[in-house]
């Protein structure tokens, strides 16, 4: 085989693997947060407790950054779950959990964009959105990760929903030996897990309302897709 051929079969290998890794890169990133109503930064003791009783219910937001989903662009948009499932919410790889879901999408964004962000969130969520029961379109105020430990997020979507949370301190070690009992519950980066002061849902569509404070159950992360 002589140097020209080889050189056009680099070339080409080079072309193929370059087309790969443009078809594998992320298209879509952005921040991500999640409130639970069970403890996730916690000592098997108090998790025991509750397992069963409570955690049955979550908040997640997916606040775009750049990118674009299946062609639609969707930069500095978000989209919020409210999920309800028939226990708690766990390790999802040991307890899979189907829910029903409230979605609710960006107000800023037009009819294209707010399928593109429905969709985002049932491929990110999986079987956690089993069962969509309505979707709202609202305006959305998402401030994830604005501090230096990254655990500081407000995040306001119309009358329906309102999360604060704070980076974890030393007074938020009860039995001394806490950790992040769970895993977050969609596919993150660097999951930070943060106290969470105040998360409420007040809408009518999945039988219940309910208003979290004072529980060691958000985490704040990074997603790409």
């Amino acid at each position: 085989m002589n140097t020209r051929t080889l050189l056009s079969l680099s070339a080409l290998a080079l072309s193929v693997s370059s087309a790969w890794a443009a078809k594998d890169a992320a298209t879509i990133s952005g921040n991500y947060l999640e409130v639970r109503s069970c403890d996730v930064y916690t000592g098997p003791c108090f998790a025991n407790a509750e397992m069963g009783l409570t955690g049955k219910e979550g908040i997640l937001v997916w606040s775009v950054r750049e990118g674009s989903w299946r062609g639609t662009p969707l930069d500095g948009l978000s989209v919020v779950a409210v999920v309800r499932t028939d226990n708690t919410l766990g390790d999802l790889k040991y307890q899979p959990r189907a829910g029903k879901a409230v979605l609710i999408v960006d107000e800023k964004a037009n009819p294209q964009q707010k399928e593109a962000l429905v969709s985002l969130a049932q491929q990110m969520a999986g079987n956690l959105i089993y069962s969509i029961v309505s979707i709202k379109s609202l305006p959305i105020s998402s401030e994830l990760g604005t501090c230096a430990k990254s655990g500081c997020a407000k995040v306001k979507a119309g009358e329906l929903v309102e999360v604060a949370t704070r980076c974890l301190g030393n007074k938020d070690h009860v039995c001394g030996n806490e950790e992040a009992f769970y895993p977050p519950l969609t596919a993150v980066t660097g999951a930070t897990p943060a106290y969470t002061e105040m998360a409420a849902f007040k809408g009518a569509d999945l039988g219940v309302t309910w208003e979290s404070t004072c529980q060691r159950s958000a985490f704040l992360a990074a997603f790409s897709r």
